[in-house]
Parts: C-alpha cells; structure tokens; sequence
C-alpha cells in the first residue's frame, strides 16, 4: 500500500458529498435520523433542569405531590429518550448498511468489468480488504460517524448554554478544564487517527499474503517452504499487533487523562458549590444539576476524539474505494449489440501488440504483424516455444487486451463493432488452467445460467464422455468440486471446462491443449472431447503435444512474437524448418 492510500481529510467536503449521494434512494430514513440526532441533543440535557426544579420546588418544600408529579414527567422523558434512541442507533445503522450493501455490488460489478491488465498490477488482497473491511469502516460513517458527531457537538452546545442560563458562575467553574480537555482530545485524535491508518495498511498487507499464499500453498509444500513462509507471515502479523497496540496505547493513555479532568471539575464545582450553599446564594438543585452535566459534558467531548477517528478512517476508506471505482481501465464496448457472429471467420491482419499501452522499444512487441485468416468451421493450430505469445493471440480474439495496430476481423467485420457481450457469448475458451468454482458439477458447467437445461448438461458431458466419471462421484452433478476443483484431477476439470463450453454452443472455439500433465486415460478422453467439440466450429488450439494436431487445417508457428512458418502438419515437415526441430525434439523426448 502506498501513501497515496493513507490519504484522507476528515471532513473532504467532495468525498462526504458523494458518499451522502448514496443515501438519496433513502432519504427518508436519512432526514428521520437526523431529525432523531436533533431531538437527541435536546431531550438529554433537560434532565438535569427537571431534577433541578424538583430539588429546589419540590424536596425543599416538602412538597410530596409535586414532587411525585415530577418523577413520573422526568420517567416518561426517559421512556421517550429510550424509544427515540432506540429508533435513532437501528436507523442510522440501518442506513450505513444498506449504504454499504448497494456500494459493494457496485465495486463488485466495477471490478469484474476492468480489463486484465489491472489485475496484472493490482494485487488481489487490495482489493479484497477494498470490498469487504474498507466498505464496514464506511458505514462507520453513519452509524457512529458524522450524524453522531453533529449530535454530540449540537448537545455540547445546548448543555453549555442551559448551564450559563441556569448560573454562569458554576458554568464557568465547570468548564475551567476544558482547555485542558481539548489540547489532550487533539493530541489523542491525531495520534491515534496515524496509528489506525498504520492498521489499515497492515491489514491490507496481511490480507494480500493471505490470500497468496493459500493460493499458492500446493507450491509452497512442494518446495518445502513452510517454515520461511510462516517466518515472513510471524513478521507481517507482528507488525499488524504493534500497530493496534500503539493504538490502545493512545487510548490507555487518554481516557484516565479525561477521567482526571472531570474528577477535577467536580471537584471545583463542589468546592465553589458548597461555599455557594453556604453563603445562600447557590440552591442544592443547581448543584445537582451541575454534577449532571459535567458528566453528561465530558463524555461526548471525550468520544468526540474516537468519533473524528471513526470519520477520518470512514473517508480514508471512501478514499480508497472510490479511486477503485473511479478506475476507468475497461476494455472500450462501443460496438453495435444487434451485430451477430454468423459464420466465425477469424482474420488477424498485421496485427501488433504490446502489454504496454505505448511500447517504448522494439523489445516491449509481444505479437509483431501478425496476419492469418480461418475460415468458417476450420481449425487453425498455432504452436511455438514458451513466451512466443500464442495465449496472447486468444487474449486478443476475446478482447481481454487490446491491440495497438492492425485488425483482428470476425465475419469480415472488426471485433471492436461487436459488443463485448456478443464477442465472449459466441467464443467458447477452453483454457490450460481451468478455474473451477467452490461449487456442484452441474453449476460449474452452466455457470448458474438459467437458459441450460440439466438435461443438456448431461447430453453435453455423454457427447464428450465425461458422464462416466462424474456419475462416480459423491452425489454426482451436485458434487461439490471444492475451490479450484481441487476434488477433482487436472483430466476431470478439464473435461468439464469441456462441457461448459459445448453447453453454451459458441460459434468460435479456443483451446487451450493440454495433456502433458494428465494420465493416458483422461489424456484420450481429452482427445475424443476435442475432435467432438471442434466438429463444424471454426476452432483455434493451443497445441503443447504437436500429435494432437496433425489433422489441423493449418498450423502456424510463432517465434518472439512473428509468425516464422505456416501451413499443415506434413507440409511443415517436409520444410525442414523451425516446427519439423520442435516436432523432433518433442518426439525425441518421449
């Protein structure tokens, strides 16, 4: 996390404002809050006034029935401020999380919909800590943030001004450590407003080695690095406790300091108080009432600081997800969504491409005037070394990247006037590393998709013949595969990735084969699935094992990005050239 993340001003008016905006579908309940807020900060120092009468009116005077009277009115302001609190806490957190519910589907939605090369440079513990933890410290915001804060300043205010109505010489005794009380409130609010931002980003910090790490946890028990791992996870998690102790520091250390204060002024007020009572010139009522106040003062004051806290870290989370959101790195969908794929031709004219938006030299050109064309329900093979940018041409075909010049065609027509929706609904990816869901069978394969039937489901995977191996799992289609599939083999994922792409019927196949790492018996069912599911598609494969494709319509052979040779599998052979040494070295091998 950068520094720029740790920005934040407590009251960015630009920030507030357009969080605030989100409430407008809940207005209601936004101005019945504060009105509630209001009415809170009215009906809570008027106790002390009613007790004060009825000390000075009613026990002095011996005065039993006024006396009763005057209970029975401050117990029902007390049975109303109870109903209006209640009220007040269920509806301000209701709002915030409502709030939050309508701003997480919207950052959900947002960050689905950005191109890949943002997740390329964003790690995905950001954005996790983006849409779960910073989105509950925003609704902070209005369940113990800003209204609150209105309230309590409003209250403070009101108590301040019946106190000096009631008798401005307690008043200003009362309030001689204020002072004292707002220079300890600052240095508190700024020390621990540093030390929660220190929080936030040791919790983005552990979120994002998290996540990676059990990703990745096959590969580290692999390698054997359980005990350097946990090493670097120790110091990443005894950062996170440093910080939160240096926060409870801050409030070990502030709360007795408020404590001491209102010690003090009650002190003062008895002693002046009493002197007062004495002489006749103070009542007991007013004393009374003094005490009341200066509790019901102080605490507002003192949790004025934990408040301004929970706003500052609120807008530094607003902050964070609102530059998520204001993230405009989307793949450009200005295409006509009445415009079909009819027959799935595929033409790639000199096309360049660069994972740089502007390449700064000849070495950033990951494709380099690449130019083929397929035609309807033929299948193109393309083969090539490691990094000689194969996965790059699909990427591009789906456009999950965009090119930087020449032009990819579908139907003659360039993908950019397809809709985006149109583009990924009619090409079909069956990729290397199939991702699988924490989910049954049968919703892996239709991905919740309502239009597929449960009966195509199973017409899909006997056509590929698959169904054998899943009938023997646990509960069948409603085997639930776990994350990543991790209950099944690579050969059993990937021949559902092949059902998923037969029950939504493209036009357009991509394939990416691979057999080199599955058992003889997957590896033929594999075979079998490809011939059946490229059968009359214009198709486009991957090939890691050049067997596989020896009845490919055409084969094209990349090298650092360049087509180097091109043409079926005997006529490559007969070349003598770069595929015939992949073809021996491969053969060589096994």
């Amino acid at each position: 996390m950068t520094k720029g993340d740790l920005s934040g001003k407590a009251f960015d008016l630009s920030i507030l404002n357009r969080l605030f905006r989100m409430t407008f579908p809940y207005k209601s309940v936004f101005w019945i809050s504060v009105t509630l807020t209001l009415l809170l900060a009215f009906l809570s120092p008027l106790r002390p006034v009613l007790v004060q009468y009825a000390v000075d009116k009613h026990i002095m005077n011996q005065d039993k029935q006024g006396l009763l009277l005057m209970s029975i009115f401050i117990l029902g302001l007390l049975l109303v401020q109870t109903v209006v609190q209640y009220f007040h806490t269920y509806l301000t957190s209701w709002l915030g999380q409502t709030v939050i519910r309508d701003l997480r589907v919207r950052l959900f939605q947002h960050i689905t919909s950005l191109r890949l090369k943002y997740f390329d440079k964003t790690p995905i513990g950001n954005l996790v800590t983006r849409t779960v933890s910073d989105l509950e410290t925003i609704a902070d915001i209005f369940s113990e943030g800003l209204i609150i804060i209105i309230g309590d300043l409003l209250q403070v205010a009101v108590i301040v001004i019946f106190m000096f109505v009631i008798d401005w010489r307690l008043a200003l005794i009362s309030l001689s450590t204020i002072p004292l009380l707002l220079i300890a409130t600052r240095i508190f609010q700024k020390g621990i407003r540093n030390a929660f931002r220190e929080v936030r980003t040791q919790v983005a910090a552990l979120n994002t080695f998290v996540q990676e790490h059990i990703s990745g946890i096959s590969l580290i028990q692999v390698f054997n690095k359980e005990e350097s791992e946990m090493e670097k996870f120790k110091a990443i998690n005894k950062k996170h406790m440093s910080a939160h102790i240096r926060s409870v520091w801050y409030y070990s250390i502030f709360f007795p300091v408020v404590e001491l204060l209102t010690a003090c002024s009650l002190g003062l007020l008895v002693w002046w108080g009493s002197r007062g009572v004495i002489q006749g010139d103070v009542s007991l009522g007013n004393i009374i009432a003094f005490i009341m106040y200066i509790s019901m003062l102080f605490r507002p004051i003192r949790e004025l600081a934990d408040k301004f806290n929970t706003l500052q870290m609120g807008m530094v989370s607003s902050e964070r997800v609102f530059r998520v959101l204001d993230t405009h790195e989307h793949v450009a969908d200005n295409g006509n969504p009445d415009l079909k794929v009819n027959d799935g031709i595929i033409e790639f004219k000199n096309v360049w491409f660069s994972y740089d938006d502007h390449p700064a030299d000849e070495d950033s050109w990951v494709l380099r005037d690449i130019s083929f064309k397929l035609e309807k329900g033929k299948t193109l093979a393309i083969v090539g070394a490691t990094g000689a940018g194969k996965s790059s041409v699909i990427n591009l075909l789906g456009r999950m990247y965009e090119f930087q010049k020449g032009e990819i065609l579908i139907d003659g027509i360039d993908i950019r006037n397809y809709s985006l929706d149109t583009i990924r609904r009619e090409i079909g990816v069956v990729l290397q590393d199939v991702f699988l869901f924490s989910d049954t069978v049968s919703n892996n394969i239709t991905l919740r998709d309502p239009s597929i039937s449960h009966s195509m489901v199973i017409n899909a995977a006997k056509m590929i013949g698959a169904d054998r191996f899943i009938n023997k799992l646990p509960g069948s289609y409603d085997f639930n595969v776990m994350e990543r599939g991790a209950m099944l083999s690579t050969g059993q994922r990937q021949l559902i990735a092949f059902i998923r792409a037969l029950v939504f019927n493209p036009r357009i196949l991509v394939l990416d084969e691979a057999t080199s790492s599955i058992d003889h018996e997957s590896e033929e069912l594999i075979r079998t699935a490809t011939r059946k599911i490229t059968k009359d598609r214009t198709s486009i494969v991957i090939a890691h094992r050049l067997s596989t494709i020896q009845n490919a319509d055409n084969i094209i052979v990349l090298d650092h990005g360049s087509i180097v040779e091109e043409g079926r599998h005997e006529v490559l052979l007969m070349k003598k050239g770069f595929y015939f040494q992949l073809h021996e070295m491969q053969f060589r091998n096994m």
